[in-house]
């Protein structure tokens, strides 16, 4: 199955919805640096341990992307509707950038 990916222009569309879970793939120092505020970390290793709501989508996104898309594709086969950030947090220049 092929995984659905948005731009990073468009995550600050998804991320105003209330049926959107974003989701940061990366390990918690990295996220603690920077992050999309609201986004839940949970790193890669532990993406198919997390209970989401089904009827929510779900938007993964790493530092560049490929770890995303590897998180959207294991949640997809676990029946959850994913999309992958093309550009992770690296190409995010959008109003939600959180720095702890």
């Amino acid at each position: 199955m092929k995984i659905e990916t948005i731009s990073v222009g468009e995550l600050d569309n998804y991320a105003r919805r209330n049926d959107v879970i974003i989701i940061d793939v990366r390990n918690e120092a990295d996220f603690r640096k920077k992050h999309i505020c609201g986004a839940r970390n949970v790193q890669l290793e532990n993406i198919e341990n997390i209970n989401l709501e089904k009827g929510k989508m779900i938007i993964l996104y790493c530092e560049r992307g490929a770890s995303s898309l590897l998180a959207a594709s294991r949640l997809q086969k676990n029946g959850y509707r994913v999309k992958s950030v093309v550009g992770g947090i690296n190409a995010y220049k959008g109003s939600l950038l959180c720095k702890d």
